[in-house]
């Protein structure tokens, strides 16, 4: 079977056979390599030291402070399949995932790791979609196919300032020959604050090349009660200037809602809203998801994708809205990208 045709295929043809060989990276097997898993020898104060070598030695690794660890470094051709992580939630503003094709040398993949498995605004909350799955209690899955030619390097920087303990990831992938014509996947993260006199906020821009926009994630805090989604996402794509080719109608409308999502969250397969917190004292805040895996977006040349914050005004006229809005973009393209906008520090990543 070829992973990089799961999505279309389902389970069509899981059962013809195969030349791709799987491997699997976690803290266990740290290089995936052949025989190379459960090799930790425990130590005296270890909790397998009753067991001995091959049992529950090295489940989980810290990230130190400051710290940038390798999670993978595979050579190529391959295909990542699958990636499962689980830390605690101060991990998930605070550590940023980064993926590297084929020894480029500025990141494909740059994301703060809860945003990158769209739980936002550094909470936990599960998510149940196709392509991204968040599982009790913060167990979260990643089903995107990452082809890779050459090699595929996947680090994690933590700006937490005490260790990180407790972090689990298993990367599963297969080695294969890649198709002709794949394209190799990206995501960006984007925060901007919004204002009365622009209330526009920019999920990508800067793109370069042939590729698909494939997905959308959003975290929003208000600054003002009442409803706040009316404002419309624009695609700009292909030379367009002050007009996009694709317009929505609406942000509930986007993420495949209606009617100010009837006050309910849900989710499902391509499109979701899982996220709705108003606690005593807190501003409302939001978090969305919509997968274009059935209607992938494609461009030719450029790529810009914005949304506006509106809500209502007494007189029934739209209302400009100074919000805070972050945002994941995920698209497949070919390389080489354009640079992505400086990842803010720390305090530009952390939540209310």
């Amino acid at each position: 079977m070829d992973p990089l045709n799961a999505f279309s295929l389902g389970l069509g043809n899981i059962h013809l056979l195969s030349d791709a060989v799987t491997r699997s990276i976690s803290a266990e097997n740290p290089t995936g390599a052949v025989g190379g898993g459960a090799r930790e020898v425990p130590t005296e104060d270890s909790a397998a030291s009753l067991l001995g070598q091959g049992w529950k030695v090295r489940p989980c690794i810290t990230l130190e402070p400051g710290s940038v660890t390798t999670l993978a470094d595979i050579e190529g051709p391959g295909v990542i399949q699958h990636i499962w992580i689980t830390v605690r939630p101060e991990a998930y503003r605070s550590c940023i995932l980064r993926f590297y094709w084929d020894d480029e040398p500025t990141p494909s993949i740059e994301v703060p790791l809860g945003d990158f498995f769209a739980n936002v605004l550094g909470l936990r909350y599960e998510v149940t979609s196709l392509p991204v799955a968040v599982n009790p209690s913060g167990g979260f899955n990643s089903y995107w196919p990452m082809p890779f030619r050459k090699r595929a390097r996947i680090t994690i920087q933590s700006d937490y300032w005490e260790p990180i303990r407790g972090f689990f990831y298993q990367i599963t992938y297969a080695l294969q020959p890649i198709p002709e014509g794949s394209a190799y996947f990206h995501a960006q993260w984007r925060r901007s604050m919004t204002t009365r006199t622009y209330p526009e906020h920019v999920i990508l821009d800067g793109v370069r090349g042939q590729g698909h926009y494939v997905g959308t994630v959003l975290g929003w805090y208000q600054f003002s009660n009442g409803w706040w989604g009316e404002g419309e996402i624009k695609f700009y794509m292909d030379g367009d200037k002050e007009f996009p080719t694709i317009c929505g109608t609406g942000t509930e409308d986007y993420f495949g809602g209606a009617w100010g999502f009837g006050g309910r969250t849900f989710s499902t397969a391509f499109l979701g809203y899982p996220l709705y917190r108003k606690e005593p004292g807190e501003v409302p805040c939001h978090g969305l998801y919509r997968w274009h895996i059935m209607d992938p977006i494609r461009f030719k040349k450029d790529l810009k994708v914005t949304i506006q914050a509106l809500g209502w005004w007494l007189n029934h006229k739209f209302e400009p809205l100074t919000d805070d809005i972050s945002s994941v973009a995920y698209w497949y393209q070919a390389e080489p990208h354009a640079p992505f906008p400086a990842m803010p520090d720390l305090a530009g990543r952390w939540v209310r």
